[in-house]
C-alpha cells in the first residue's frame, strides 16, 4: 500500500514539475491589476441562439412648406368658369385685358397698392343707396385680380337681403355665405375658384335677418380662421348699401378699409356725405368711385362755350 502511495505521489510532483494542470484543476484568479478578458461574442449569443436581423431605415416623408401647404388648399376648391356672354351683359368686363377693362384695372391697381402700403387686406364695398354699382364693381375687382396671378383674392357676398355676385357671375352655390360661417359647411364645400388665385363665396337665398349674422363674433373668427387657412393678399366683401339698414355698420368691424359707390345724377351729396360719415366711424374710407359717369368728348365740353 505504501508502494502505491508513493509511486502516486512520485507521478503527480513529476507532472507537476513539468507544466501539466489536471483537467479537473481550475484556473487560477489573475494578479491584482490584471484584466480578464471576456470571450468574444458571436451573434446570438446575447438572449437568443439565432442572429437578430438589423432594423431598416425608414426615411420620414418631406414636409410641406406652409406656402406649399397654402398653395394645397387652393388646388383642391372648386372650379369655376363664368360664361363670357353673361359677364358681358352684367358689364363684368375685367375677365381678359381689353380697352374696357382699363377703368377697372387702373382702379384695381391703385387699391392693391393702397392697401399693400397700410398693410390693409379686408376691403368692404358699399353705398349709400342701391342700384350704385358696388356689386359690378366687386365682381369686376375680383375677375381683375384673377389675372394677377401672384395676387390671392377672396371676394364674399354679404349682402344676404339682396344677394348679387352669384346673379352677376352665373354660379349657383350648393351652399350659402351663411353656411360658411356658421360652420354648416367647410371651405372647400362652399368656395369657388376662379383660375388659380381667387376664390369667390356665393349667396343663393335671401336672409330676411341678416344682422345677427353679420354682427356676430362666431362671423368674426371663422373669417380670421379663413384668412390664416389660404392666406389671401386681399378680401373683397360686398356689403349692404349704408343707408339702407344697419347690416353694413354691424360689419364694418371686421375689415381695415371700406370703398364707397356713388351714382352719378343718382346720389345725393347729402346722402354721400353721410355714408362717409357712417363708414369713418366703424373703418377706414378708402375712397369714393363715382359710377355710371357720362364721357364727355372735349370738344363737346368746350363747344358748349362758343
Amino acid at each position: 500500500m505504501e508502494k502505491l502511495q508513493n509511486a502516486l505521489s512520485k507521478a503527480r510532483a513529476k507532472r507537476q514539475s513539468a507544466g501539466v494542470v489536471p483537467s479537473a484543476s481550475v484556473a487560477a484568479p489573475p494578479k491584482p491589476g490584471g484584466v480578464v478578458k471576456p470571450p468574444p461574442m458571436t451573434p446570438g449569443t446575447l438572449g437568443s441562439d439565432k442572429a437578430k436581423p438589423k432594423a431598416k431605415r425608414v426615411s420620414a416623408p418631406a414636409r410641406m412648406t406652409p406656402q406649399e401647404t397654402v398653395a394645397a388648399r387652393w388646388a383642391t376648391l372648386d372650379p369655376f368658369e363664368p360664361d363670357a356672354t353673361l359677364l358681358q351683359r352684367n358689364l363684368v368686363m375685367t375677365m381678359n385685358a381689353v380697352s374696357s377693362s382699363n377703368p377697372f384695372d387702373m382702379l384695381r391697381t391703385k387699391i392693391y397698392l393702397l392697401m399693400k402700403q397700410h398693410g390693409w387686406k379686408r376691403m368692404a364695398i358699399t353705398s349709400p343707396t342701391p342700384s350704385c354699382g358696388k356689386t359690378t364693381t366687386a365682381c369686376n375687382l375680383a375677375v381683375g385680380f384673377s389675372r394677377q396671378l401672384e395676387v390671392k383674392t377672396m371676394l364674399f357676398d354679404m349682402d344676404f337681403r339682396r344677394p348679387g355676385v352669384a346673379r352677376t357671375l352665373g354660379g349657383r352655390p350648393d351652399y350659402d355665405t351663411r353656411d360658411l360661417l356658421d360652420g354648416s359647411a367647410s371651405s372647400r364645400q362652399q368656395l369657388r375658384r376662379l383660375r388659380t388665385n381667387v376664390a369667390i363665396s356665393m349667396v343663393g337665398k335671401v336672409v330676411r335677418d341678416p344682422t345677427q349674422i353679420l354682427i356676430a363674433q362666431q362671423t368674426a373668427d371663422r373669417l380670421d380662421a379663413l384668412e390664416k387657412e389660404y392666406d389671401p393678399n386681399v378680401m373683397i366683401f360686398d356689403l349692404p348699401p349704408m343707408l339702407a339698414s344697419d347690416d353694413a355698420s354691424a360689419f364694418l368691424k371686421n375689415v381695415d378699409c371700406a370703398l364707397i359707390l356713388a351714382r352719378a345724377e343718382h346720389t345725393r351729396m347729402s346722402q354721400l356725405d353721410t355714408c362717409e360719415h357712417e363708414v369713418g366711424q366703424y373703418t377706414n374710407v378708402l375712397g369714393v368711385v363715382l359710377n355710371n359717369c357720362r364721357h364727355v368728348e372735349s370738344e363737346e365740353y368746350y363747344g358748349e362755350y362758343d
